[in-house]
């Protein structure tokens, strides 16, 4: 007979012990969180309102920051909150809802980057066909399969971890519920599970490395036969996305290729993927990028004039 779920709830203990570094990570992420949140609104609601912004590369930078935008807020406002609060508590269901919600958003953030790999892959690489390619069709087809890939592979690592027994203790020794301190505390054999997950998450980080690592060997060996100011541009681009990929790839590269095990670093680790791409991006992408610049200067400036009647 196989072990029964008696758990409906668990206790995180959250990043730190302390209570002047729980309360120094409040001021610190409130803060990270808020412009995490502004600037990538911003982002979204200047590529929507420019007549200018309407290159493939920013139909898909709209998307990348509506996932970056939803990724830090599936864990960072619980953990913001814990902070205040000496028992750390969240329901089983609420566990496993923040566990779909980081897993999908956080995937999808990784097979949107590889979209927008292929993008300027097809830009740089066949110019003259590059929008026969890269028409409104197939970009949406590109996102679309983003955020599809994102759900297929979060609800695979939920439905492996929903159906396993919790019969106590039911302490998670991080900031939010993720897949391999779950795995920890299941009253089961998690070997298979575990061998999944690597599949699942570690494989997908890897693959997804390795594509985006040879597409742009390729187009910086492309560059080389491109005028001095094609190459300048082109590399403005292509350094913000290969800064974010090493940002967004490495850390879930650490935490699940290896065996279902938790390390002290585990928690830091993850908390800099979720925190630092996702706030980090609209400005790479922007302040590296003159029409961008035009187009936010644009805006305000209408609001501005707008105010001023």
């Amino acid at each position: 007979m196989g072990a029964e779920n008696n758990v409906t709830e668990f206790v995180l203990f959250g990043l730190f012990e302390s209570r002047e570094m729980q309360h120094a990570c409040f001021a610190v992420f409130f803060l990270f969180h808020v412009l995490t949140v502004l600037g990538n609104l911003l982002v979204i609601i200047t590529i929507n309102a420019s007549k200018t912004l309407k290159s493939p590369m920013y139909f898909f930078l709209s998307h990348l920051s509506f996932a970056d935008v939803c990724y830090p807020s599936a864990t960072i406002p619980k953990m913001i909150a814990d902070t205040f609060v000496e028992h750390k508590i969240i329901s089983f269901n609420g566990c496993m809802t923040q566990l779909f919600s980081a897993h999908f958003f956080g995937g999808t953030e990784i097979f949107l980057l590889t979209a927008m790999a292929y993008d300027r892959y097809v830009a740089i690489c066949r110019p003259l066909h590059y929008t026969a390619i890269m028409d409104r069709r197939k970009c949406g087809l590109l996102a679309g399969a983003s955020w599809l890939a994102g759900f297929l592979h979060s609800i695979l690592q939920t439905l492996l971890t929903v159906q396993l027994p919790f019969c106590g203790p039911n302490e998670i020794d991080n900031f939010f519920c993720d897949v391999h301190p779950l795995l920890k505390l299941a009253c089961a054999d998690t070997y298979m599970v575990g061998l999944i997950v690597v599949a699942n998450s570690g494989m997908i980080s890897l693959v997804s490395f390795f594509i985006l690592l040879i597409s742009y060997v390729i187009i910086l060996l492309k560059l080389r036969n491109q005028s001095s100011e094609g190459r300048r541009k082109a590399l403005s681009t292509c350094g913000s996305h290969i800064i974010t990929v090493l940002l967004v790839l490495m850390p879930p590269m650490f935490m699940y290729i290896r065996p279902s095990t938790t390390l002290a670093a585990d928690k830091l680790i993850i908390l800099f993927n979720i925190v630092m791409p996702p706030l980090l991006n609209p400005l790479m992408y922007t302040l590296r990028n003159n029409e961008a610049k035009n187009a936010m200067r644009k805006l305000f400036s209408i609001k501005k004039s707008l105010g001023e009647k």
